[in-house]
């Protein structure tokens, strides 16, 4: 109304007009404690983590199973490797300037997940497909920097919050972005 009034719906009880309104509600939570807000951060990190790396992952586990099938239809070892070289070198050139762009945290996950989807270590993958030589030299690179690739994924153990992140993205509750290359 133009002099500042509002119309109401009112209820009158007992000769008492009480007006009615409708609030939208307020769920009222207890601040968290510093553990808990720690703990909730650590996990947020870690779904961040989980969710940058598990497309290299999943899209290794891909691409290792294209290479043995590959591989097993040949007979020549030369052509083997020859093949090996020029997958590595194209699989390079795809996706080196965006793992370079991973984190350690990320990385470590990374090992982890492609151990989880392969069912091999990273460093039984370089030896099966580069030689020892490589694997060894790869694998004394990645303990400088405090890494071990032959760490494996223990989904009941000490990887079990990653589990439980690969799980959500897996059954489709956490959105993971693909890698397309």
């Amino acid at each position: 109304m133009p002099d500042g009034r509002i119309k109401l719906i009112g209820t009158i009880i007992d000769g008492d007009t009480i007006p009615t309104v409708y609030l939208v509600g307020v769920e009222i939570v207890a601040p968290l404690s510093p553990e808990a807000a720690a703990r909730q951060q650590a996990y947020l990190k870690l779904r961040r983590d989980v969710l940058r790396a598990y497309p290299y992952a999943k899209l290794a586990s891909m691409k290792l199973k294209y290479i043995n099938d590959q591989v097993a239809s040949m007979t020549n070892e030369r052509q083997k490797k020859r093949f090996i070289k020029e997958t590595e070198r194209e699989l390079k050139e795809q996706f080196e300037q965006d793992l370079k762009h991973l984190t350690v945290t990320q990385g470590r996950i990374l090992i982890k997940l492609i151990d989880r989807e392969t069912g091999n270590t990273s460093y039984a993958l370089v030896k099966e497909l580069r030689g020892g030589l490589q694997a060894f030299f790869w694998q004394g690179l990645a303990r400088l920097f405090g890494e071990n690739l032959k760490s494996e994924y223990d989904a009941a153990g000490e990887d079990q919050m990653i589990e439980q992140i690969v799980k959500q993205i897996e059954n489709g509750t956490l959105p993971v972005q693909s890698v397309s290359k």
